[in-house]
């Protein structure tokens, strides 16, 4: 299958970081992680879904497992918020550049801080979006790190 390189893949390219790309089928609407993660035969313990959330006018990007839930005290202490809320979908695209379901934690608009749930670092390799649907990236998680200038810490419950 032919793929077209998105954002996130070119910057990657141009920081000379290795990656896999996997494809997956989306006609059938299921584009969340968990069927994501089924549908590219990865444990869902490795596929990772990026939220974002912001606290007024300020955004914070977290990277955690499809599988597990965003926590969002831990979520505010990490970004040294008093509270943060889930940006709502409609503003997620004037945002980032993404959709929901093709959102990746590289290649937005702008740099924001980004968090990545301290579990990816027991995995040799893990897959987040690569910027749209059908499309996912597998990488070191450190390299992931080191190009959103992520840092690693535990928030999800």
């Amino acid at each position: 299958m032919q793929v077209t390189k998105t954002n996130a893949m070119r910057m990657l390219d141009a920081d000379h970081i290795s990656y896999e790309v996997h494809t997956y089928d989306n006609e059938d609407g299921k584009i969340h992680g968990s069927a994501v993660a089924g549908k590219i035969g990865k444990a869902p313990d490795r596929v990772f879904k990026t939220l974002v959330t912001h606290s007024g006018n300020s955004l914070y990007i977290f990277v955690i497992p499809v599988g597990a839930e965003l926590d969002m005290k831990k979520a505010a202490k990490a970004a040294g918020e008093k509270k943060l809320e889930m940006l709502p979908v409609k503003d997620l695209q004037k945002w980032t550049g993404y959709i929901r379901g093709g959102c990746s934690p590289i290649g937005m608009k702008k740099r924001y801080p980004t968090f990545i749930d301290s579990s990816a670092e027991l995995q040799e390799t893990i897959v987040v979006s690569a910027g749209k649907i059908g499309l996912q990236l597998e990488l070191p998680p450190e390299q992931l790190a080191a190009t959103v200038a992520a840092l690693f810490t535990e928030v999800v419950k």
